[in-house]
């Protein structure tokens, strides 16, 4: 009896709705469960792929430790023993891979497009997991624009036996997409999952992949020491804000690349604070010398072995939010100071700094609010002179928002800040009769929150 319409352990098995190299996926139900399901089972006949058989067990092990909107919903799987498979929630919106259809897209669809991806990613790595085979079929859409990364079959969890690696010696991935350590064998560093994001934005900015669809290994090695042609050279409606941050995705050294996705997703939402580099003007790829050089001498691309979780915890996004209003010259101090410790111990840190302009309906088009905004916005620099901070690792935002405490909160949740430093006001009436912006903060954020405030003397 064919697989479809069997009742396996109360599942009602439905049609095959995709047949991909490794396995293939059902639609799937079962009556007390509303929601829509996916029963995914490993091809298994004679003469298949024997990795088929691995990348489903890996699957198997890592899919139960997943949660949030990131992953598909684990619901059931059985082993080897008699049927195999896993039972998921089935995600209802389109793939990445319809977007193909219409490539070059607009520069914010591909900015949108990515900081979504970099988010799941984030939240994947936080999970300790490197999914190692991110291209367009393995991307997914919520209702609410929420990436769904599915298909873990050829992922790496810091906590888990790697049989991809222990059975196999060739690397497997999707060409096109893959970073070049994975290519010598490195499964652990979340960094190649930027590397393919960097090529999907490549692709979806231009239309190309950027290092064409090699069919075999050699082939794929090339990117090794051959650049890409810049995107711009192929586009020239990419703004050089958008090639930087390709071209830094793509960089051969996981070191040169963005340090975390988080770090990637803020870049992607906040383009005119990206530092430009000479990546962001280039028109040509490196000449032949260049590139012959390189392929002689290849740099060594042996990443220091951190799991994903301590790569991200090693480069946090801090925020410190700063009433310019109110904030004396002493507890601006006591801030910079307790900034700059947290600073000090985590090389990779990125830094925001934060105001919120309070705004009043009738007052949103007022020109002396646009000029307050500007003023603010040296204000912020001023305050983080003294830190010495490179450009690119500071950033400054006026938020303009009626409720202080909302605007802090928003901008936390949407920039997935790692850790949030507030200044404490002095005692007042109003703070009495209103409450606190810190203690709301402290209550309803979604990361660590540190309150500071200046030394009583006597």
């Amino acid at each position: 009896m064919p697989l479809t319409e069997r009742i396996i352990d109360g599942f009602k098995v439905g049609e095959v709705l995709h047949e991909g190299g490794m396995a293939l996926l059902h639609r799937a139900s079962r009556p007390d469960d509303p929601t829509p399901l996916l029963m995914k089972v490993p091809r298994m006949r004679p003469g298949e792929d024997p990795a088929a058989i691995v990348s489903f067990q890996m699957e198997q092990m890592i899919m139960p430790r997943l949660a949030g909107p990131h992953v598909p919903r684990f619901v059931a799987m059985a082993g080897f023993e008699a049927s195999p498979y896993i039972v998921m929630e089935r995600i209802e919106g389109p793939a990445l891979s319809e977007r193909l259809r219409d490539v070059p897209l607009p520069v914010d669809d591909v900015a949108a497009i990515g900081a979504a991806v970099a988010d799941a990613l984030d939240d994947l790595h936080r999970q300790h997991v490197v999914h190692l085979d991110v291209k367009p079929a393995n991307i997914l859409f919520r209702p609410d624009g929420t990436a769904v990364l599915v298909d873990f079959g050829l992922a790496h969890h810091d906590q888990l036996p790697d049989l991809m690696a222990e059975e196999f010696r060739l690397p497997y991935g999707s060409t096109p997409y893959m970073a070049p350590e994975q290519l010598l064998g490195v499964r652990h560093d979340p960094r190649s999952d930027l590397f393919a994001l960097g090529a999907l934005l490549y692709q979806l900015a231009t239309g190309e992949t950027p290092f064409g669809e090699p069919q075999h290994l050699k082939g794929a090695k090339r990117r090794l020491w051959r650049d890409p042609t810049p995107p711009r050279r192929r586009r020239e409606a990419i703004p050089p804000w958008l090639q930087e941050v390709i071209l830094r995705c793509l960089e051969v050294s996981p070191d040169r690349r963005h340090p975390t996705a988080a770090q990637l997703a803020f870049d992607l939402r906040h383009p005119d604070q990206i530092a430009l580099t000479a990546r962001a003007e280039r028109r040509r790829r490196d000449d032949i010398v260049t590139a012959l050089r390189r392929r002689l001498q290849p740099e060594p691309l042996a990443p220091r072995r951190v799991g994903a979780a301590g790569r991200i915890a090693a480069a946090p996004i801090l925020a410190v939010a700063i009433d310019l209003s109110q904030t004396t010259d002493e507890l601006a101090g006591v801030l910079r100071n307790q900034v700059q410790k947290m600073l000090g111990s985590r090389p990779g840190a990125r830094l925001a700094c934060l105001h919120v302009l309070r705004q009043t309906a009738a007052a949103a088009g007022d020109q002396a609010l646009r000029n307050r905004h500007v003023q603010r916005l040296v204000e912020l620099r001023h305050w983080a002179a003294p830190l010495h901070l490179a450009e690119g690792r500071v950033t400054f935002h006026v938020l303009e928002a009626p409720d202080a405490a909302e605007a802090i909160l928003d901008y936390a949740r949407a920039n997935r800040v790692d850790h949030l430093v507030m200044g404490a006001r002095e005692n007042s009436l109003s703070r009495r009769l209103l409450g606190s912006v810190a203690g709301q903060v402290a209550a309803e954020a979604p990361c660590s929150v540190t309150v500071v405030r200046r030394r009583r003397v006597g």
